[in-house]
């Protein structure tokens, strides 16, 4: 396999080609933040904490790092000033939906103690990470998105999830970063009701 020369926060890293930057960075222990990735899924670069800066041919830009590869020469910086402002905004937009767990802690690593947000406590940051467990390593899509824009949620779909989900110990429960699973559903499957059966 081809190896790809480049540079992390000014440490050069060698890293074979198809690498995701944020896959190079953790080889090389540099740690950057995420939320809805998964080492077990294919990168979704939903969450946008992982962002980080890149330089290639004095073009400097913002890139989610689970879903860009890395460069022969690219110049990466994982925790500049643009790149913590960009992260801290992420994190006071989500922090209303979840002022607990993950994002809480974040949030201290940021000095980010109040958002200047308000949203409904859904407690669901729309990760994806159990949507995506459940359709690419059980293969029973039976919990999904439904609705569009702001009325986007996730759902266990009925004519699905009661055959399927009993019997997969609840796995998507253990990955959602912000317990909205569990706390809907502390003793059994959460089946909310769909839209139309409001």
């Amino acid at each position: 396999m081809e190896s790809i020369r480049f540079e992390i926060d000014g440490k050069p890293v060698e890293a074979e080609r198809g690498t995701t930057i944020l896959e190079a960075a953790r080889q090389a222990g540099i740690d950057i933040p995420t939320l809805c990735y998964d080492e077990r899924l294919a990168p979704y670069g939903a969450c946008r904490l992982c962002t980080v800066e890149i330089t290639r041919d004095n073009r400097t830009r913002l890139v989610a790092s689970c879903v860009y590869p890395v460069e022969d020469g690219l110049v990466i910086k994982t925790d500049s000033e643009r790149v913590r402002k960009i992260r801290k905004m992420i994190l006071e937009l989500l922090l209303p939906l979840s002022p607990t767990g993950p994002l809480e802690s974040l949030a201290q690593k940021y000095s980010l103690e109040k958002s200047r947000f308000t949203a409904e406590m859904t407690a669901c940051v729309l990760c994806g990470l159990c949507v995506r467990y459940c359709a690419e390593i059980k293969k029973a899509n039976a919990i999904g998105f439904i609705g569009r824009g702001i009325e986007r949620t996730v759902a266990f779909l009925p004519e699905v999830a009661p055959s399927i989900c009993p019997t997969c110990d609840r796995e998507c429960l253990a990955l959602c970063p912000s317990g909205k699973l569990v706390s809907e559903n502390p003793d059994g499957i959460w089946f909310p009701p769909l839209p139309w059966q409001k």
